[in-house]
Protein backbone atom coordinates (compact mmCIF):
# COMPACT_ATOMS: atom_id res chain seq x y z
CA UNK A 1 0.00 0.00 0.00
CA UNK A 2 1.25 3.45 -0.94
CA UNK A 3 0.69 5.17 2.40
CA UNK A 4 2.52 8.36 1.40
CA UNK A 5 0.47 8.75 -1.80
CA UNK A 6 -2.80 8.21 0.01
CA UNK A 7 -1.84 10.69 2.73
CA UNK A 8 -0.88 13.31 0.15
CA UNK A 9 -4.14 12.78 -1.72
CA UNK A 10 -6.15 13.17 1.49
CA UNK A 11 -4.29 16.38 2.27
CA UNK A 12 -5.11 17.76 -1.18
CA UNK A 13 -8.80 16.91 -0.69
CA UNK A 14 -8.82 18.59 2.72
CA UNK A 15 -7.12 21.66 1.23
CA UNK A 16 -9.64 21.84 -1.59
CA UNK A 17 -12.54 21.54 0.86
CA UNK A 18 -11.03 24.26 3.04
CA UNK A 19 -10.50 26.56 0.03
CA UNK A 20 -14.07 25.89 -1.13
CA UNK A 21 -15.42 26.78 2.30
CA UNK A 22 -13.38 29.97 2.38
CA UNK A 23 -14.59 30.85 -1.10
CA UNK A 24 -18.21 30.31 -0.05
CA UNK A 25 -17.67 32.55 3.00
CA UNK A 26 -16.28 35.32 0.79
CA UNK A 27 -19.18 34.86 -1.65
CA UNK A 28 -21.65 35.15 1.24
CA UNK A 29 -20.04 38.43 2.39
CA UNK A 30 -20.29 39.78 -1.17
CA UNK A 31 -23.92 38.67 -1.40
CA UNK A 32 -24.82 40.49 1.83
CA UNK A 33 -23.26 43.73 0.57
CA UNK A 34 -24.58 43.72 -2.99
CA UNK A 35 -26.30 46.98 -3.90
CA UNK A 36 -28.18 47.38 -7.18
CA UNK A 37 -28.13 50.80 -8.79
CA UNK A 38 -31.15 51.66 -10.94
CA UNK A 39 -32.15 54.46 -13.28
CA UNK A 40 -33.82 56.25 -10.37
CA UNK A 41 -30.54 56.65 -8.45
CA UNK A 42 -28.33 57.37 -11.45
CA UNK A 43 -30.34 59.09 -14.18
CA UNK A 44 -32.60 61.28 -12.04
CA UNK A 45 -29.80 62.76 -9.94
CA UNK A 46 -27.91 64.58 -12.65
CA UNK A 47 -26.64 63.87 -16.13
CA UNK A 48 -25.56 60.24 -16.54
CA UNK A 49 -23.14 60.82 -19.43
CA UNK A 50 -20.28 58.71 -20.76
CA UNK A 51 -17.83 59.83 -18.06
CA UNK A 52 -20.38 59.08 -15.34
CA UNK A 53 -20.93 55.62 -16.82
CA UNK A 54 -17.19 54.89 -16.86
CA UNK A 55 -16.95 56.04 -13.24
CA UNK A 56 -19.85 53.76 -12.34
CA UNK A 57 -17.88 50.72 -13.58
CA UNK A 58 -15.37 50.56 -10.70
CA UNK A 59 -12.32 48.28 -10.41
CA UNK A 60 -13.97 46.24 -7.65
CA UNK A 61 -16.92 45.38 -9.90
CA UNK A 62 -17.46 42.08 -11.69
CA UNK A 63 -18.82 42.73 -15.19
CA UNK A 64 -21.21 40.15 -16.59
CA UNK A 65 -22.43 39.94 -20.16
CA UNK A 66 -25.61 37.97 -20.83
CA UNK A 67 -27.00 36.64 -24.09
CA UNK A 68 -30.77 36.37 -23.65
CA UNK A 69 -32.71 33.38 -25.01
CA UNK A 70 -36.29 32.20 -24.74
CA UNK A 71 -35.33 29.16 -22.62
CA UNK A 72 -31.58 29.40 -21.95
CA UNK A 73 -29.32 32.38 -21.15
CA UNK A 74 -25.51 32.54 -21.35
CA UNK A 75 -23.13 34.45 -19.05
CA UNK A 76 -19.49 35.47 -19.29
CA UNK A 77 -17.50 37.53 -16.79
CA UNK A 78 -14.68 40.07 -17.25
CA UNK A 79 -12.88 42.71 -15.19
CA UNK A 80 -12.46 46.41 -15.99
CA UNK A 81 -9.42 45.64 -18.18
CA UNK A 82 -11.38 43.18 -20.32
CA UNK A 83 -9.69 40.09 -18.92
CA UNK A 84 -12.04 37.12 -18.87
CA UNK A 85 -12.79 35.63 -15.47
CA UNK A 86 -14.33 32.23 -14.90
CA UNK A 87 -14.11 29.25 -17.23
CA UNK A 88 -15.88 30.26 -20.42
CA UNK A 89 -19.63 30.74 -20.77
CA UNK A 90 -22.09 29.71 -18.06
CA UNK A 91 -25.51 28.60 -19.28
CA UNK A 92 -28.64 28.72 -17.13
CA UNK A 93 -32.36 28.16 -17.59
CA UNK A 94 -34.95 30.90 -17.80
CA UNK A 95 -36.59 30.01 -14.48
CA UNK A 96 -36.10 30.73 -10.74
CA UNK A 97 -33.69 27.82 -10.27
CA UNK A 98 -31.65 28.95 -13.27
CA UNK A 99 -31.53 32.55 -12.00
CA UNK A 100 -30.30 31.32 -8.61
CA UNK A 101 -27.60 29.19 -10.26
CA UNK A 102 -26.44 32.18 -12.30
CA UNK A 103 -26.20 34.32 -9.19
CA UNK A 104 -24.20 31.67 -7.30
CA UNK A 105 -21.81 31.30 -10.25
CA UNK A 106 -21.32 35.07 -10.39
CA UNK A 107 -20.72 35.27 -6.62
CA UNK A 108 -18.08 32.54 -6.77
CA UNK A 109 -16.31 34.26 -9.67
CA UNK A 110 -16.47 37.55 -7.75
CA UNK A 111 -15.04 35.91 -4.62
CA UNK A 112 -12.19 34.28 -6.57
CA UNK A 113 -11.22 37.65 -8.04
CA UNK A 114 -11.82 39.90 -5.01
CA UNK A 115 -14.76 41.77 -6.52
CA UNK A 116 -17.33 43.45 -4.28
CA UNK A 117 -20.14 44.44 -6.65
CA UNK A 118 -21.70 42.89 -9.76
CA UNK A 119 -23.17 44.50 -12.87
CA UNK A 120 -25.07 42.55 -15.52
CA UNK A 121 -25.21 43.79 -19.12
CA UNK A 122 -27.78 42.52 -21.61
CA UNK A 123 -29.52 43.32 -24.89
CA UNK A 124 -33.13 44.54 -24.45
CA UNK A 125 -34.46 42.34 -27.24
CA UNK A 126 -37.93 40.86 -27.06
CA UNK A 127 -39.52 40.36 -23.66
CA UNK A 128 -37.43 37.52 -22.28
CA UNK A 129 -35.14 39.87 -20.36
CA UNK A 130 -37.87 41.43 -18.20
CA UNK A 131 -38.04 38.73 -15.53
CA UNK A 132 -34.26 38.22 -15.37
CA UNK A 133 -33.59 41.96 -15.02
CA UNK A 134 -36.22 42.44 -12.32
CA UNK A 135 -34.98 39.39 -10.39
CA UNK A 136 -31.31 40.41 -10.54
CA UNK A 137 -32.09 43.96 -9.38
CA UNK A 138 -34.10 42.56 -6.46
CA UNK A 139 -31.05 40.46 -5.53
CA UNK A 140 -28.73 43.48 -5.44
CA UNK A 141 -27.13 43.07 -8.88
CA UNK A 142 -27.11 46.17 -11.09
CA UNK A 143 -28.53 45.66 -14.58
CA UNK A 144 -27.64 47.76 -17.63
CA UNK A 145 -28.61 47.60 -21.28
CA UNK A 146 -26.45 47.66 -24.38
CA UNK A 147 -27.67 48.59 -27.83
CA UNK A 148 -28.25 45.48 -30.01
CA UNK A 149 -26.93 47.48 -32.96
CA UNK A 150 -23.66 48.09 -31.10
CA UNK A 151 -23.33 44.35 -30.40
CA UNK A 152 -23.92 43.59 -34.07
CA UNK A 153 -21.28 46.10 -35.15
CA UNK A 154 -18.62 44.72 -32.78
CA UNK A 155 -19.05 41.02 -33.61
CA UNK A 156 -16.01 41.02 -35.90
CA UNK A 157 -13.66 42.42 -33.27
CA UNK A 158 -13.05 39.06 -31.61
CA UNK A 159 -12.79 36.64 -34.53
CA UNK A 160 -13.69 38.53 -37.73
CA UNK A 161 -17.09 36.84 -37.95
CA UNK A 162 -20.65 38.12 -37.88
CA UNK A 163 -22.14 34.73 -37.05
CA UNK A 164 -24.48 34.54 -34.05
CA UNK A 165 -22.74 32.78 -31.18
CA UNK A 166 -24.44 32.35 -27.80
CA UNK A 167 -21.10 31.88 -26.07
CA UNK A 168 -19.38 34.74 -27.93
CA UNK A 169 -22.04 37.45 -27.61
CA UNK A 170 -21.95 37.68 -23.78
CA UNK A 171 -18.29 38.73 -23.87
CA UNK A 172 -19.04 41.37 -26.50
CA UNK A 173 -21.82 42.70 -24.28
CA UNK A 174 -19.56 42.70 -21.21
CA UNK A 175 -16.87 44.65 -23.09
CA UNK A 176 -19.41 47.25 -24.19
CA UNK A 177 -20.41 47.70 -20.55
CA UNK A 178 -16.72 48.00 -19.56
CA UNK A 179 -16.28 50.85 -22.05
CA UNK A 180 -19.34 52.75 -20.81
CA UNK A 181 -21.48 51.96 -23.84
CA UNK A 182 -24.67 51.18 -21.96
CA UNK A 183 -27.87 52.67 -20.59
CA UNK A 184 -29.97 52.01 -17.53
CA UNK A 185 -33.02 49.81 -18.14
CA UNK A 186 -36.33 51.42 -17.35
CA UNK A 187 -39.05 49.16 -16.03
CA UNK A 188 -42.18 51.27 -15.49
CA UNK A 189 -43.56 51.33 -11.99
CA UNK A 190 -46.98 51.97 -10.51
CA UNK A 191 -49.25 54.10 -12.70
CA UNK A 192 -46.82 54.09 -15.64
CA UNK A 193 -46.57 50.29 -15.58
CA UNK A 194 -50.38 50.07 -15.67
CA UNK A 195 -50.57 52.59 -18.48
CA UNK A 196 -47.93 50.84 -20.61
CA UNK A 197 -49.55 47.44 -20.18
CA UNK A 198 -52.99 48.84 -21.08
CA UNK A 199 -51.52 50.60 -24.10
CA UNK A 200 -49.83 47.40 -25.29
CA UNK A 201 -53.06 45.47 -24.74
CA UNK A 202 -54.94 48.05 -26.80
CA UNK A 203 -52.44 47.65 -29.64
CA UNK A 204 -52.79 43.85 -29.52
CA UNK A 205 -56.59 44.09 -29.65
CA UNK A 206 -56.37 46.51 -32.58
CA UNK A 207 -54.07 44.12 -34.42
CA UNK A 208 -56.55 41.28 -33.90
CA UNK A 209 -59.37 43.51 -35.04
CA UNK A 210 -57.58 44.55 -38.26
CA UNK A 211 -56.68 40.91 -38.95
CA UNK A 212 -60.33 39.82 -38.71
CA UNK A 213 -61.52 42.78 -40.78
CA UNK A 214 -59.09 41.78 -43.54
CA UNK A 215 -60.41 38.20 -43.43
CA UNK A 216 -63.96 39.54 -43.66
CA UNK A 217 -62.96 41.65 -46.68
CA UNK A 218 -61.65 38.55 -48.43
CA UNK A 219 -64.90 36.59 -48.04
CA UNK A 220 -67.01 39.54 -49.14
CA UNK A 221 -64.88 40.17 -52.26
CA UNK A 222 -65.57 36.61 -53.39
CA UNK A 223 -69.27 36.31 -52.61
CA UNK A 224 -70.45 39.95 -52.68
CA UNK A 225 -67.91 42.00 -54.69
CA UNK A 226 -70.21 45.05 -54.67
CA UNK A 227 -70.25 45.18 -50.87
CA UNK A 228 -68.26 48.42 -50.58
CA UNK A 229 -70.77 50.37 -52.68
CA UNK A 230 -73.73 48.63 -51.06
CA UNK A 231 -72.72 48.63 -47.41
CA UNK A 232 -70.10 51.34 -47.10
CA UNK A 233 -67.77 50.90 -44.13
CA UNK A 234 -67.37 47.18 -43.53
CA UNK A 235 -66.81 47.55 -39.77
CA UNK A 236 -69.63 50.05 -39.25
CA UNK A 237 -72.31 49.16 -36.69
CA UNK A 238 -75.14 48.97 -39.28
CA UNK A 239 -73.06 46.75 -41.60
CA UNK A 240 -71.87 44.34 -38.91
CA UNK A 241 -75.37 43.88 -37.51
CA UNK A 242 -76.72 43.11 -40.99
CA UNK A 243 -73.89 40.70 -41.93
CA UNK A 244 -74.40 38.80 -38.69
CA UNK A 245 -77.88 37.83 -39.93
CA UNK A 246 -77.52 38.04 -43.73
CA UNK A 247 -73.89 37.70 -44.92
CA UNK A 248 -74.38 37.37 -48.70
CA UNK A 249 -76.50 38.81 -51.56
CA UNK A 250 -79.08 36.00 -51.65
CA UNK A 251 -79.62 36.39 -47.89
CA UNK A 252 -80.04 40.15 -48.20
CA UNK A 253 -82.36 39.83 -51.20
CA UNK A 254 -84.53 37.37 -49.26
CA UNK A 255 -84.82 39.80 -46.35
CA UNK A 256 -85.83 42.78 -48.45
CA UNK A 257 -85.65 46.40 -47.33
CA UNK A 258 -88.19 45.92 -44.54
CA UNK A 259 -86.30 42.92 -43.17
CA UNK A 260 -83.06 44.92 -43.10
CA UNK A 261 -84.74 47.80 -41.29
CA UNK A 262 -86.20 45.37 -38.77
CA UNK A 263 -82.74 44.01 -37.95
CA UNK A 264 -81.50 47.54 -37.29
CA UNK A 265 -84.61 48.37 -35.31
CA UNK A 266 -84.17 45.30 -33.09
CA UNK A 267 -80.58 46.37 -32.47
CA UNK A 268 -81.96 49.79 -31.37
CA UNK A 269 -79.95 51.70 -33.96
CA UNK A 270 -80.74 55.31 -34.69
CA UNK A 271 -79.64 57.51 -37.56
CA UNK A 272 -79.81 57.91 -41.32
CA UNK A 273 -78.67 54.37 -42.10
CA UNK A 274 -82.28 53.15 -42.51
CA UNK A 275 -82.58 55.05 -45.79
CA UNK A 276 -79.92 52.82 -47.44
CA UNK A 277 -81.92 49.60 -47.07
CA UNK A 278 -83.53 49.83 -50.54
CA UNK A 279 -80.18 50.54 -52.22
CA UNK A 280 -78.50 47.60 -50.43
CA UNK A 281 -81.22 45.23 -51.71
CA UNK A 282 -80.74 46.48 -55.29
CA UNK A 283 -76.99 45.86 -55.11
CA UNK A 284 -77.63 42.38 -53.69
CA UNK A 285 -80.04 41.43 -56.51
CA UNK A 286 -77.55 42.55 -59.18
CA UNK A 287 -74.47 40.97 -57.53
CA UNK A 288 -72.11 38.80 -59.59
CA UNK A 289 -70.64 37.12 -56.53
CA UNK A 290 -69.79 33.42 -56.38
CA UNK A 291 -72.76 31.34 -55.22
CA UNK A 292 -70.97 28.07 -54.44
CA UNK A 293 -69.63 27.34 -50.97
CA UNK A 294 -71.76 30.04 -49.43
CA UNK A 295 -72.86 27.92 -46.46
CA UNK A 296 -69.33 27.51 -45.14
CA UNK A 297 -68.33 31.03 -46.18
CA UNK A 298 -71.41 32.41 -44.43
CA UNK A 299 -70.39 30.73 -41.19
CA UNK A 300 -66.93 32.26 -41.57
CA UNK A 301 -68.40 35.72 -42.13
CA UNK A 302 -70.63 35.39 -39.07
CA UNK A 303 -67.63 34.29 -36.99
CA UNK A 304 -65.49 37.22 -38.22
CA UNK A 305 -68.34 39.65 -37.55
CA UNK A 306 -68.90 38.30 -34.04
CA UNK A 307 -65.16 38.51 -33.33
CA UNK A 308 -64.96 42.11 -34.60
CA UNK A 309 -67.93 43.13 -32.45
CA UNK A 310 -66.40 41.38 -29.43
CA UNK A 311 -63.08 43.15 -30.01
CA UNK A 312 -64.89 46.49 -30.37
CA UNK A 313 -66.44 45.96 -26.95
CA UNK A 314 -63.11 44.96 -25.40
CA UNK A 315 -61.39 47.97 -26.96
CA UNK A 316 -64.04 50.27 -25.48
CA UNK A 317 -63.35 48.80 -22.03
CA UNK A 318 -59.56 49.09 -22.36
CA UNK A 319 -59.69 52.63 -23.76
CA UNK A 320 -61.97 53.69 -20.91
CA UNK A 321 -59.43 52.31 -18.42
CA UNK A 322 -56.62 54.10 -20.29
CA UNK A 323 -58.46 57.42 -20.12
CA UNK A 324 -58.96 57.02 -16.38
CA UNK A 325 -55.29 56.16 -15.78
CA UNK A 326 -54.12 58.98 -18.03
CA UNK A 327 -56.02 61.58 -16.03
CA UNK A 328 -54.33 60.38 -12.83
CA UNK A 329 -50.98 61.68 -14.07
CA UNK A 330 -50.30 65.17 -12.69
CA UNK A 331 -50.94 68.01 -15.17
CA UNK A 332 -52.18 65.65 -17.90
CA UNK A 333 -55.36 67.75 -18.05
CA UNK A 334 -53.26 70.72 -19.22
CA UNK A 335 -51.92 68.71 -22.17
CA UNK A 336 -55.46 67.73 -23.16
CA UNK A 337 -56.15 71.43 -23.74
CA UNK A 338 -54.33 71.02 -27.06
CA UNK A 339 -56.99 70.49 -29.73
CA UNK A 340 -56.49 67.16 -31.47
CA UNK A 341 -54.64 65.48 -28.60
CA UNK A 342 -57.06 63.29 -26.67
CA UNK A 343 -56.61 60.61 -24.05
CA UNK A 344 -55.76 57.88 -26.57
CA UNK A 345 -52.85 59.75 -28.12
CA UNK A 346 -51.62 61.18 -24.84
CA UNK A 347 -51.78 57.81 -23.10
CA UNK A 348 -49.75 56.26 -25.92
CA UNK A 349 -47.05 58.93 -25.51
CA UNK A 350 -46.98 58.69 -21.71
CA UNK A 351 -46.97 54.87 -21.74
CA UNK A 352 -43.90 54.76 -23.99
CA UNK A 353 -42.12 57.72 -22.37
CA UNK A 354 -42.71 56.68 -18.76
CA UNK A 355 -41.86 58.74 -15.71
CA UNK A 356 -40.83 62.22 -16.85
CA UNK A 357 -38.51 62.63 -13.85
CA UNK A 358 -35.95 60.23 -15.33
CA UNK A 359 -35.04 62.73 -18.07
CA UNK A 360 -32.70 65.69 -17.56
CA UNK A 361 -34.01 67.53 -20.61
CA UNK A 362 -36.37 67.14 -23.54
CA UNK A 363 -33.54 66.21 -25.93
CA UNK A 364 -33.14 62.91 -24.09
CA UNK A 365 -36.78 62.05 -24.83
CA UNK A 366 -36.33 63.15 -28.44
CA UNK A 367 -33.37 60.77 -28.71
CA UNK A 368 -35.38 57.99 -27.07
CA UNK A 369 -38.10 58.42 -29.69
CA UNK A 370 -35.65 58.32 -32.61
CA UNK A 371 -36.50 61.89 -33.64
CA UNK A 372 -32.97 63.24 -33.13
CA UNK A 373 -31.49 64.81 -36.26
CA UNK A 374 -28.43 63.21 -37.86
CA UNK A 375 -26.44 64.31 -40.92
CA UNK A 376 -24.19 62.32 -43.21
CA UNK A 377 -21.35 64.70 -44.12
CA UNK A 378 -17.75 64.20 -45.14
CA UNK A 379 -15.26 66.88 -46.20
CA UNK A 380 -16.94 69.22 -48.67
CA UNK A 381 -19.89 66.90 -49.07
CA UNK A 382 -22.88 67.84 -46.98
CA UNK A 383 -25.35 64.99 -46.74
CA UNK A 384 -29.07 65.17 -46.12
CA UNK A 385 -30.19 65.74 -42.53
CA UNK A 386 -32.72 63.19 -41.30
CA UNK A 387 -34.06 61.73 -38.07
CA UNK A 388 -32.15 58.82 -36.52
CA UNK A 389 -35.04 56.32 -36.26
CA UNK A 390 -33.13 54.86 -33.28
CA UNK A 391 -35.20 54.40 -30.18
CA UNK A 392 -38.73 53.43 -29.20
CA UNK A 393 -40.70 53.27 -32.43
CA UNK A 394 -44.01 53.23 -30.56
CA UNK A 395 -43.15 56.56 -28.92
CA UNK A 396 -42.21 57.96 -32.33
CA UNK A 397 -45.50 56.63 -33.75
CA UNK A 398 -47.63 58.31 -31.10
CA UNK A 399 -45.77 61.63 -31.38
CA UNK A 400 -46.32 61.57 -35.14
CA UNK A 401 -50.03 60.79 -34.60
CA UNK A 402 -50.18 63.74 -32.22
CA UNK A 403 -48.61 66.01 -34.85
CA UNK A 404 -51.04 64.94 -37.59
CA UNK A 405 -54.05 65.31 -35.30
CA UNK A 406 -52.92 68.69 -33.95
CA UNK A 407 -52.37 70.05 -37.47
CA UNK A 408 -55.88 68.91 -38.42
CA UNK A 409 -57.73 70.21 -35.34
CA UNK A 410 -55.64 72.91 -33.65
CA UNK A 411 -55.66 76.42 -35.24
CA UNK A 412 -52.21 77.29 -33.86
CA UNK A 413 -50.56 74.08 -35.08
CA UNK A 414 -52.34 74.39 -38.43
CA UNK A 415 -50.92 77.90 -38.81
CA UNK A 416 -47.48 76.70 -37.78
CA UNK A 417 -47.59 73.87 -40.32
CA UNK A 418 -48.63 76.30 -43.04
CA UNK A 419 -45.73 78.60 -42.16
CA UNK A 420 -43.11 75.84 -42.18
CA UNK A 421 -44.22 74.54 -45.59
CA UNK A 422 -44.70 77.90 -47.36
CA UNK A 423 -42.03 80.22 -45.94
CA UNK A 424 -39.70 81.74 -48.54
CA UNK A 425 -36.48 80.75 -46.80
CA UNK A 426 -35.90 77.03 -46.26
CA UNK A 427 -39.48 75.79 -46.73
CA UNK A 428 -40.07 72.30 -45.36
CA UNK A 429 -41.78 69.38 -47.01
CA UNK A 430 -45.03 68.29 -45.36
CA UNK A 431 -43.42 65.27 -43.70
CA UNK A 432 -40.49 67.36 -42.44
CA UNK A 433 -42.91 69.90 -41.01
CA UNK A 434 -44.86 67.17 -39.19
CA UNK A 435 -41.62 65.88 -37.64
CA UNK A 436 -40.74 69.39 -36.45
CA UNK A 437 -44.24 69.78 -35.00
CA UNK A 438 -43.97 66.36 -33.30
CA UNK A 439 -40.79 67.57 -31.58
CA UNK A 440 -42.52 70.81 -30.62
CA UNK A 441 -45.44 68.88 -29.09
CA UNK A 442 -42.89 66.84 -27.15
CA UNK A 443 -41.34 70.03 -25.76
CA UNK A 444 -44.80 71.33 -24.78
CA UNK A 445 -45.58 68.04 -22.98
CA UNK A 446 -42.21 68.13 -21.20
CA UNK A 447 -42.69 71.71 -19.98
CA UNK A 448 -46.22 71.02 -18.75
CA UNK A 449 -45.33 67.82 -16.90
CA UNK A 450 -42.12 69.13 -15.30
CA UNK A 451 -43.32 72.63 -14.40
CA UNK A 452 -47.05 72.21 -14.14
CA UNK A 453 -47.53 75.14 -16.51
CA UNK A 454 -50.70 75.78 -18.46
CA UNK A 455 -50.87 75.35 -22.21
CA UNK A 456 -50.41 78.66 -24.04
CA UNK A 457 -51.13 78.43 -27.79
CA UNK A 458 -49.69 81.90 -28.42
CA UNK A 459 -46.16 80.81 -27.46
CA UNK A 460 -46.18 78.31 -30.31
CA UNK A 461 -46.52 81.02 -32.88
CA UNK A 462 -43.25 82.71 -31.88
CA UNK A 463 -41.50 80.63 -34.54
CA UNK A 464 -43.43 82.44 -37.25
CA UNK A 465 -41.44 85.39 -38.57
CA UNK A 466 -43.85 88.01 -39.91
CA UNK A 467 -42.73 90.31 -42.76
CA UNK A 468 -42.94 93.37 -40.47
CA UNK A 469 -40.83 91.57 -37.85
CA UNK A 470 -38.19 90.79 -40.48
CA UNK A 471 -38.10 94.44 -41.64
CA UNK A 472 -37.79 95.66 -38.06
CA UNK A 473 -34.92 93.26 -37.38
CA UNK A 474 -33.10 94.41 -40.53
CA UNK A 475 -33.48 98.05 -39.54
Amino acid sequence: MNIKGTKKKNQEVETNIFEKQELLKKAEVIRENLTASTWRELETHGRFDKNAKLSFISDDMLILGCDIGSETHYLRAIDTRGRELGKGAFSFDNNPEGFQNAKMWALEVAAENNKKQIVLGLEPTGHYWFCLAAWMISEGISVVQVNPYAVKQTKEVEDNSQLKDDSKDPKLIANLVKDGNFGMPYLPEGLYAELRRLSMFRDQLNEDRVRNINRLHREMKIHFPEYREALGKIDGAFTLELLKKAPFPQDIASLGADGIRQIWHDAKFRGRGYGRAEEIVEYAKASVGVNSGTDAAGEAVRWFVAKIMELNSELDTVERAIREKCREIPYAENILEISGIGENILSGILAEMGDISRFDNVKEIQKLSGLSLVASSSGKHKGETRISYRGRKRLRYWLFQAAKSAVSHSPEFKELHMYYTTRKENPLKKMQSLIVIACKILRVIYMILTRGSAYDPNKLLNDIVRPQQKEAAAA
